[in-house]
C-alpha cells in the first residue's frame, strides 16, 4: 500500500462527505418523483409549470438522472475513500450544467438561488473529490 493511500482523513472530510450524500439523495427524490410524476410532485407546481415539464425532451430527462445519480453515487465513493468520486461527480457537473444551460436558454428558471446552488455545490464537489485524491484521503 502506498503512504497517500493510508492517509487519514480529518473529521470534516467525514462531514462535507454527508452532507454531499445527503444533497445528492434529495437530487435522486426529485428526480424520483417527477419521473413517476408523483402527488407530491404535481402539487408543488401550477398546471402550466407541469406542461412544461411533461414537455422537456428526453434527453434533458436523462441529464437530470445523470446529474443526481452521479452525484450520489459520487458522494458514495467519496464516503468509501475511492477515486471514482472525482470522474463521477464530474460527469455529474457536466449533467448539471446541460440542465441548467436548458433551463435558462428557454427562461424555464423558477429558482435562480437553487439553480446557482446547485452549480456550486456540483463544482464544489469536483473540487473537493479532487483535493482529497491529492492529499491521499480517497485512492
Amino acid at each position: 500500500m502506498s503512504e497517500n493511500s493510508t492517509n487519514k482523513p480529518p473529521i470534516w472530510f467525514w462531514i462535507v462527505s454527508v452532507i454531499a450524500l445527503v444533497w445528492n439523495g434529495m437530487g435522486v427524490n426529485a428526480y424520483l418523483q417527477q419521473a413517476y410524476n408523483t402527488e407530491s410532485f404535481r402539487e408543488m407546481y401550477p398546471p402550466e409549470q407541469l406542461e412544461i415539464i411533461a414537455n422537456h425532451p428526453a434527453w434533458l430527462t436523462a441529464a437530470f438522472a445523470i446529474a443526481v445519480f452521479g452525484g450520489a453515487l459520487g458522494s458514495i465513493t467519496l464516503l468509501l475513500r475511492k477515486k471514482w468520486a472525482v470522474t463521477l461527480f464530474l460527469i455529474s457537473l457536466i449533467a448539471v450544467i446541460v440542465q441548467m444551460g436548458y433551463a435558462f436558454i428557454n427562461d424555464q428558471v423558477t429558482s435562480m438561488v437553487m439553480v446557482l446552488m446547485i452549480i456550486v455545490f456540483a463544482i464544489f464537489l469536483v473540487w473537493f473529490s479532487r483535493k482529497s485524491a491529492a492529499k491521499g484521503w480517497i485512492s
